[in-house]
């Protein structure tokens, strides 16, 4: 029933009355372990996951990261809250799984993302990520894993 409610609000709604909310989506594609392509109110888009950032395909844990994040969302439906532009121009959001858990979380957890760096609109991913560190999950397993921000531009260079 909640979700025929959603639906029907969704329909209602403009884009910019949707930010801040909840709304039920279905996950088309997963790009990359923070990055998926959603379907709403008759139109796709591509959203990235809120305050974490995934290791790049190619990075150590990349192609886990991309997994994980198909395994918990590919193909179903899921709680999309607080979609919103962050400062870059990308479509950013919290992404929640039918139980209730937050995916960035999850990611988080198992070391497979790490919370950007900065003010984050979620202050646990931080405790999270360090709970991670310390039990070395995923990427912290690693003697010095380099965060994507860090890892592009090097990767960049050596194509010049």
């Amino acid at each position: 029933m909640f979700y025929h409610v959603m639906l029907c609000v969704l329909l209602i709604l403009p884009y910019h009355a949707i930010a801040g909310t909840e709304f039920v989506a279905r996950v088309l594609a997963v790009h990359e372990g923070d990055r998926v392509t959603i379907h709403y109110r008759g139109k796709n888009e591509m959203v990235a996951l809120r305050d974490v950032n995934g290791p790049e395909p190619k990075q150590p844990y990349g192609k886990q990261a991309k997994h994980a994040t198909a395994a918990y969302l590919a193909n179903r439906d899921v709680v999309v809250r607080d979609i919103t532009k962050d400062q870059e121009g990308r479509t950013t959001a919290d992404i929640l799984l039918n139980d209730g858990r937050n995916i960035a979380h999850e990611l988080v957890k198992e070391g497979l993302a790490w919370v950007q760096p900065g003010e984050v609109h979620d202050p646990a991913l931080k405790d999270l990520e360090e709970l991670a560190r310390a039990s070395k999950h995923g990427l912290w397993s690693e003697p010095a894993p380099v965060p994507p921000w860090k890892w592009k531009p090097t990767k960049s260079a050596r194509h010049n």
